[in-house]
């Protein structure tokens, strides 16, 4: 396997990244992760603009887009793979031991992992724990990902893919790594990037391309939904069966009919345009 590191292809067993780096001590840094199938990427555009506003938003410096994209491409040549997941990771770079940020150059990975097509349907739980909608760093995609990492065990001991938060106000906001949509009285809606969910590219595409609504809804929603489904960029859009251990109503363990008309929209348009 071959990354890419600070400028240059390298081997993934080989490069290193310092112990001092502030993405490593802190999780001071950014990332995207891309769908990559053979040897392309989906909405490379898209991602690379969050990225930015990812970076601005923790006081990093502006990527050098043209060195990602360069660095996405020498990637994908040294490692043809069916379907990929492409990751760029952009940290505060070699820093002292604390919060505050050093002067070196920030630190750039881009790798890539090969992977599967996931299934049509999933179940969920929800968790206790809520996204903080008033965090400095709510909406950005970064690094700090330590509370993703135990709601997703909890949601793996439950024999499910997925765990949904709430936010501090007790609407429905997101899961570890995807947002989340809602059928109530046979109308398509997903949370306001105001709940303090991530702004994410699949979940934009699904606003536009199907048509839902951006509302704020109660965390209760979900036993009453009459479908539920998933957006990221791995899973595009993902139906939900079972919410902690319940048969979503419309579903019936399946794919509602909505639901099915937004995977449907979804695999079209994406066919038609690689970087929409």
């Amino acid at each position: 396997m071959r990354i890419w590191l600070d400028g240059a292809l390298q081997d993934a067993d080989s490069a290193q990244v310092s112990v001092f780096d502030h993405g490593l001590t802190v999780g001071d840094g950014v990332f995207e992760t891309l769908k990559a199938e053979r040897g392309a990427v989906f909405a490379l555009t898209r991602h690379l603009e969050r990225l930015t506003r990812s970076a601005r938003g923790l006081g990093l410096p502006d990527p050098d887009l043209d060195e990602v994209r360069a660095a996405c491409a020498a990637v994908l040549e040294a490692n043809p793979v069916p379907l990929g997941r492409l990751r760029i990771t952009y940290t505060g770079g070699v820093s002292p031991l604390g919060s505050d940020r050093g002067e070196a150059a920030p630190t750039l990975v881009v790798a890539l992992g090969e992977t599967a097509r996931r299934p049509d349907t999933t179940a969920v739980i929800t968790v206790p724990w809520v996204r903080n909608e008033r965090s400095a760093i709510a909406g950005l995609k970064s690094t700090s990902y330590a509370e993703n990492v135990v709601a997703l065990a909890a949601a793996h001991r439950a024999g499910a893919s997925e765990a949904l938060f709430a936010n501090t106000v007790g609407q429905l906001c997101e899961g570890t790594g995807s947002n989340v949509f809602v059928v109530v009285d046979g109308e398509l809606h997903t949370p306001p990037v105001a709940s303090g969910c991530l702004a994410g590219i699949t979940r934009a595409l699904v606003v536009e391309w199907a048509g839902a609504k951006e509302t704020d809804l109660p965390f209760e929603v979900l036993e009453r939904a009459e479908e539920v489904f998933l957006t990221s960029t791995l899973r595009d859009v993902q139906a939900v069966s079972v919410v902690d251990g319940r048969a979503v109503a419309a579903a019936g363990g399946g794919v509602g009919p909505v639901t099915a008309e937004a995977m449907r929209l979804f695999d079209a348009h994406a066919r038609a345009d690689l970087d929409p």
